[in-house]
């Protein structure tokens, strides 16, 4: 549960890929802070179950979208501002990871001129594409209410120059470039776009079976609830451009409560 400063009543948040691993767990995290959340996913089994049992602890609204189709992304957008009577952030976080191309993507890497062109087009389509869609769309809604914030998952440094990782290393690294855009063209409008990362491989069904999980090497995906919550609240007012690091939030935490209480007594910005 959230502290009484990191409460979220009132606020709106539209979460993609929120039926399992990161986009559940971040969900899950801000339904118990009190927000209200668009649970948005493929529509299917999956996205009803999920609503339903995010449901029970808070107030969900599930919301049809497949994020590589715009006439998909246009529609989704209108249902997250009727049923939850507008948008306050959007967390970019619908993907697909390298088991899609390469299922032993770990232990046997496979080179990029092997990877089959249709394949690599579709993680592109879903990774980068689609969080270039989603954002395009909600951008309108919060232009005409002059808020709004983006909130978009990325990953580590290394795993976007790691052999074998194509084409889910690229992917990421478009849409980190494409976040780092999106926050200078949206910062004249007071709309806000972050970045936040696990800081390592997470339990997120994105990691083959073989990979052993001794609770070591692989995080949580609870890692992320922390962060986004933060990123949803009112002490993140007027932040934009930053990345986020989930493993190492706490310190982040206390360095930015620092720096901003130095430019709080006369510090400069």
């Amino acid at each position: 549960m959230a502290t009484d400063d990191r409460r979220l009543d009132g606020r709106r948040v539209v979460v993609t890929g929120a039926t399992s691993g990161l986009g559940e767990a971040m969900a899950d995290a801000l339904v118990a802070a009190g927000a209200s959340v668009g649970v948005a996913a493929r529509p299917g089994p999956r996205l009803v179950a999920a609503a339903e049992r995010l449901g029970a602890s808070g107030s969900v609204v599930a919301i049809p979208v497949d994020v590589r189709d715009s006439d998909s992304v246009t529609l989704a957008v209108r249902e997250a501002i009727v049923g939850l009577g507008g948008v306050d952030m959007v967390v970019n976080n619908a993907g697909i990871g390298m088991r899609t191309v390469n299922p032993r993507f770990f232990v046997h890497p496979q080179p990029f001129f092997e990877v089959d062109p249709a394949a690599f087009d579709d993680v592109i389509a879903t990774n980068l594409r689609g969080y270039f869609l989603v954002a395009r769309a909600f951008s309108f809604h919060f232009l005409e209410q002059g808020a709004g914030r983006f909130v978009n998952i990325s990953v580590n440094e290394a795993t976007k120059v790691r052999r074998g990782f194509v084409p889910y290393g690229p992917s990421r690294a478009g849409s980190e470039s494409l976040s780092v855009i999106m926050s200078e063209d949206l910062q004249p409008y007071g709309i806000a776009v972050n970045l936040l990362l696990p800081g390592g491989a997470t339990r997120s069904g994105m990691i083959p079976d073989e990979v052993p999980d001794d609770g070591r090497f692989i995080l949580p995906a609870e890692v992320m609830g922390p962060p986004a919550v933060f990123l949803a609240s009112s002490e993140a007012d007027g932040l934009t451009g930053a990345r986020i690091v989930a493993k190492e939030f706490d310190a982040w935490l206390a360095d930015y409560r620092a720096t901003r209480g130095e430019r709080g007594r006369g510090a400069p910005a």
